[in-house]
């Protein structure tokens, strides 16, 4: 008998661990070569984990929401004689000898007949998700017309529990719509035992428990913080120019190219100019060696609907035009907000930008995107009086200005350094020059 190991895979280079969010095969099922067999999330995106090979799936080695390290393995696939029991007439499954990996709310066996998973096949839904629907009355036709927020337009919990709860201005049931994770108590209220003792925060209090990617976020920010000596210059840009023509050109722009001209792309430009100039600014490190990387691959911090963060990946950007950046950027913020994010869209990312501005933020002192050495913010863009130094003499003038700050790891970026990038960078964007694109 041939066993076919399949493992996690890796998923970036800064990424150790995945989590597995669902398992899409069970044991005993026959999978094909690439077909996806579960689900798992990390601090940067969901994805799916194909199969490595045709044939059974023999073991599930974890349950669903264990946390597993990059390289183990997490299922065996039996390859021998694979298509002599697949090609079987619909045999009864015979009792797995290992208990599936799903919590027991989640079981399909328990679902009304209002919906049978096998009805449907044009869309997939959660065991989850048809449960809430079979408890809630919901037929198959209704089910197909809620709007999902989940990956690839899948309808996810929370999509059925909201639609749940306006559906015909009925009452849903508190059990079936209060997140277990929130517990709003007064501190004076006699405790339950096993429940949490809030009696040390003190009065009215509302006890959240963070989300799977706001804790792989926390772990994420605390290890950087905890890897890198962070140090944070600031600069100040005159920008002028570039908003001016900005706002004469993106009407044009859009009609022509079928996307928007924002700032981004500007800045992403000038960052990748410097660069070239200052190639440290561009490394990781690995133990007591400096890796300068000769791909320049900006990653921009995007916020999601949720309000967590993630970092999706411009590739080669100096080697992109500006027309190029804009439909990259924009591209990829619209998949972030989408939940259609690929894997590959947040790997390799060598240098980060976050906009703080977008938030009204003057500055902000972010933190470095391991195994990266320097991050650089982006403030709000304000109109301020300043003096203006020209050939004829001093004068004050309202201008357009903007904050720069970057974070930088000083085991590699020295205080000289980091400051001459950044102030590198503030002139690249002084000295835009109005182009035609």
């Amino acid at each position: 008998m041939a066993l076919e190991d399949l493992v996690m895979p890796k998923l970036g280079e800064s990424i150790m661990e995945a989590t597995i969010l669902k398992w899409l095969k069970q044991v005993g099922d026959a999978v094909e070569m690439d077909e996806t067999v579960l689900e798992i999330a990390t601090d940067k995106v969901d994805s799916e984990v194909p199969s490595t090979a045709s044939g059974i799936i023999e073991a599930l080695l974890f349950n669903e929401n264990d946390v597993v390290p990059i390289g183990t393995v997490i299922a065996r696939i039996r390859t021998e004689g694979a298509a002599d029991e697949t090609s079987a007439p619909e045999p009864t499954p015979a009792p797995q000898t290992e208990p599936a990996p799903q919590e027991p709310e989640q079981e399909a066996e328990v679902l009304s007949s209002t919906i049978k998973p096998e009805a449907t096949a044009t869309k997939f839904y959660s065991p989850l998700v048809l449960n809430i629907a079979a408890s809630e009355g919901i037929p198959l036709s209704e089910l197909e017309k809620i709007p999902g927020t989940g990956k690839e337009g899948r309808v996810t919990k929370n999509d059925i529990l909201a639609y749940v709860a306006s559906r015909s201005g009925r009452q849903t049931p508190a059990a079936a719509i209060t997140p277990p994770a929130v517990t709003r108590v007064q501190a004076n209220e006699p405790q339950q035992a096993g429940t949490l003792d809030i009696s040390r925060h003190g009065g009215n209090v509302e006890i959240i428990e963070m989300d799977r990617m706001r804790k792989l976020i926390a772990e994420h920010m605390v290890r950087s913080k905890q890897t890198s000596p962070h140090v944070t210059s600031f600069s100040e840009a005159d920008v002028t120019n570039m908003v001016m023509w900005r706002e004469k050109i993106k009407k044009d722009f859009e009609k022509r190219e079928g996307t928007k001209i924002t700032f981004m792309p500007l800045f992403i430009e000038a960052i990748a100019r410097c660069i070239k100039r200052f190639p440290l600014i561009n490394s990781s490190i690995d133990g007591d060696k400096i890796i300068i990387k000769k791909d320049i691959n900006i990653g921009m911090a995007t916020a999601l609907p949720s309000g967590n963060l993630i970092v999706p990946v411009i590739k080669n950007a100096d080697q992109l035009n500006l027309t190029g950046l804009a439909k990259r950027v924009n591209g990829l913020a619209d998949a972030a907000r989408n939940n259609k994010l690929k894997a590959e869209d947040t790997q390799g990312g060598t240098f980060t930008i976050t906009n703080v501005g977008t938030f009204g933020s003057l500055a902000g002192t972010p933190i470095i995107n391991q195994p990266q050495v320097a991050i650089l913010a982006v403030g709000t863009i304000k109109k301020r009086p300043v003096v203006v130094e020209t050939p004829q003499g001093d004068s004050i003038a309202i201008r357009q200005m903007m904050v720069l700050s970057m974070s930088y790891d000083h085991r590699v970026v020295d205080g000289a350094l980091g400051a001459t990038f950044l102030s590198a960078v503030a002139k690249e964007l002084e000295s835009f020059v109005p182009i035609e694109i």
